[in-house]
């Protein structure tokens, strides 16, 4: 189909679910941005404004992530850094980035030529099990909480750790309830299946993924099984397609399984951050990954489409997340050779900018208008995970 990408962007710029440049910030320069100035070219991360700009972007979600090794209040004063990392961020280049807490501010911020600036929190460990932290983390502006990272909390599962409560506990229904009552999105990748199916039928607002694509393509933890992104789709939320090589491509998925059977072999589960990573590092010397291609991500994106539906699809890169990218999507500028392939397949010009930004847009302006209506009935949960779970 016959669509002008470029005019397709200036009015419908990518909204992209989950960017790690603020991690790789704090790792490589302690988020000195006079020496990572992501305002040039040329930076040695995925993600810099000049290719943004390039990009078509929008719109960015930042994780404030932090690794599952920093538990307790380690976690929680690790994520305030990261999230005053994003404020820092927005700050040194406030002539091209706006903050932005809202769908009414994410399109303000175009209206002024600027680049809106969000934030979602990479995994349940930041909340440190109390939901008067999950309230503060909304009130400094995190939009998201994806419920769990690479391993367990106390009341959830994750895909890439041992199942341990089978889904979510009496105490993580609680905090995806208080999500719900403050507007903040539920965010399901990381999440195990059940967790997913469990969130799914508490939930009273749309959930997202914020950086996940479809099992039935790729058969990864990481992924969405069908049953799962039919019922995302029937309460409202949106399913935003990642680009990593190993939920999207099978031969990756397939290398990392053996590369998660070497280093369980070897007493390192996935779930252990630190030491897996090192392991992997010595395999990979051995054991070259394969590569993914942008085809592998079209393959997830149609999929998403066909099973979810057109208003149930959108986009989460994860750059600067991973080391390696699929070919031809290796940086932030890349989005615009995907729509024009996808454009290619007889996607329409309604249907990219849906996909790049309109459903997400709408999924938090449904989260905001939910919130309002649940805190008319419902005041802040007091409750606590010993209450609830035991613990």
């Amino acid at each position: 189909m016959n669509v002008d990408v470029t005019s397709l962007l200036a009015a419908h710029p990518v909204i992209d679910g989950h960017n790690d440049l603020l991690w790789t910030a704090r790792a490589e320069t302690a988020y000195d941005f006079s020496r990572l100035d992501v305002g040039t070219g040329g930076t040695p991360t995925h993600t810099d404004l000049p290719r943004m700009r390039a990009g078509g972007m929008g719109a960015q979600f930042w994780s404030v992530y932090v690794p599952c090794r920093f538990t307790g209040g380690d976690a929680v004063t690790a994520t305030l850094e990261q999230v005053d990392a994003a404020r820092l961020l927005t700050g040194t280049y406030a002539d091209q980035l706006a903050w932005a807490t809202t769908a009414d501010e994410v399109e303000d911020a175009w209206s002024r030529d600027r680049i809106a600036s969000l934030m979602g929190a990479e995994g349940g460990h930041s909340i440190d099990c109390s939901l008067g932290t999950l309230r503060q983390l909304f009130g400094l502006g995190v939009r998201y909480l994806t419920l769990t990272h690479n391993a367990n909390t106390p009341w959830a599962d994750s895909a890439t750790d041992t199942p341990a409560v089978g889904g979510l506990t009496a105490f993580g229904r609680e905090v995806v309830r208080e999500m719900n009552r403050l507007g903040m999105m539920v965010d399901l990748s990381h999440v195990s299946a059940d967790t997913m199916r469990a969130a799914l039928e508490v939930t009273e607002a749309p959930a997202i993924f914020s950086h996940s694509s479809a099992r039935a393509v790729t058969d990864s933890p990481r992924n969405a099984p069908d049953d799962v992104l039919t019922s995302m789709a029937a309460g409202g939320g949106v399913c935003m397609v990642t680009f990593v090589p190993k939920f999207v491509n099978a031969d990756c998925a397939d290398h990392h399984r053996a590369l998660v059977a070497a280093a369980a072999a070897q007493g390192v589960p996935e779930s252990d951050g630190l030491r897996f990573a090192a392991f992997e590092d010595r395999w990979l010397e051995d054991n070259p990954a394969p590569a993914a291609t942008l085809d592998d991500v079209v393959a997830h994106v149609e999929h998403v489409r066909e099973v979810a539906g057109i208003d149930h699809v959108g986009l989460g890169g994860d750059y600067d997340g991973v080391e390696t990218l699929p070919t031809g999507l290796e940086d932030v500028s890349a989005y615009p050779v995907l729509l024009a392939a996808l454009a290619d397949r007889g996607w329409s010009h309604d249907d990219l900018a849906r996909l790049t930004c309109r459903n997400t847009l709408r999924v938090m302006r449904e989260v905001e208008e939910r919130a309002e209506e649940i805190r008319l009935v419902r005041g802040p949960s007091l409750a606590r995970i010993e209450d609830l779970d035991g613990a």
